[in-house]
């Protein structure tokens, strides 16, 4: 919903209010009952609810997916024992006995 700034014309206080687009604009100042002036101003939009940033944004589901394929990855894959570091020394050792007989 946008959000509308107003001048006071007695006061001069500004007043900002969050007002759908089709609603009437602010005639009394709350500070002293004066009139207020709808001022031209940037638009600003409130955003309400959860997940703007985790769904809008194409990097924040780049690195999701990048972080759950490696979990997967790592998942999938068991960690096996060094067997080629294991048969190299058996056959160091048999090339020992070997060389001593």
């Amino acid at each position: 919903m946008p959000i509308y700034e107003y001048a006071c014309q007695k006061c001069n206080r500004t007043t900002e209010a969050i007002q759908r687009v089709g609603e009437k604009p602010l005639k009394i100042c709350p500070h002293c009952g004066g009139t207020l002036k709808k001022m031209a101003s940037a638009p600003a939009i409130q955003f309400k609810g959860s997940g703007w940033y985790v769904t809008d944004y194409a990097r924040a589901k780049k690195e999701e997916k990048a972080l759950s394929s490696e979990k997967s990855e790592a998942a999938e894959k068991p960690e096996k024992p060094p067997e080629k570091a294991e048969k190299k020394k058996e056959a160091k050792e048999k090339e020992k006995k070997a060389a001593k007989e």
